[in-house]
């Protein structure tokens, strides 16, 4: 509970990795890697749930409109944005885009 909650205080840190989190906890890396794999999780994934539900929460937020895809992503902690795309596609079954639009509500763009 101790290290889930260490983790959900700071998903937005692009360094928070197993390492960091075991060395914060003064376990070491592999006890931290068995306290997961009891739970069926790895670490990195419970970080990436944490950093993709809070990026989630803020597409679909009116007052973060102004706020582009790749600055809410980044502001969660991923870098890269071909990446925070594909992994919230294959977590949500949508592009953050699409997400963001049906979330607010804003027609799609026809193209002819």
């Amino acid at each position: 509970m101790r290290i889930h909650s260490f983790i959900q205080q700071r998903p937005a840190d692009p360094q928070l990795t197993p390492r960091e989190i075991a060395a914060a906890h003064h376990i070491s890396l592999s006890h931290l890697h068995r306290l997961f794999k009891e739970q069926d999780l790895t670490v990195a994934a419970w970080i990436r749930h944490q950093r993709l539900e809070r990026a989630r929460r803020d597409l679909a937020d009116p007052t973060l409109r102004h706020h582009t895809i790749h600055q809410i992503a980044t502001r969660w902690g991923f870098v890269r944005a071909a990446d925070f795309t594909r992994v919230f596609r294959t977590r949500y079954g949508m592009p953050p885009r699409e997400y963001r639009h049906r979330a607010l509500g804003v027609q799609a763009e026809t193209h002819c």
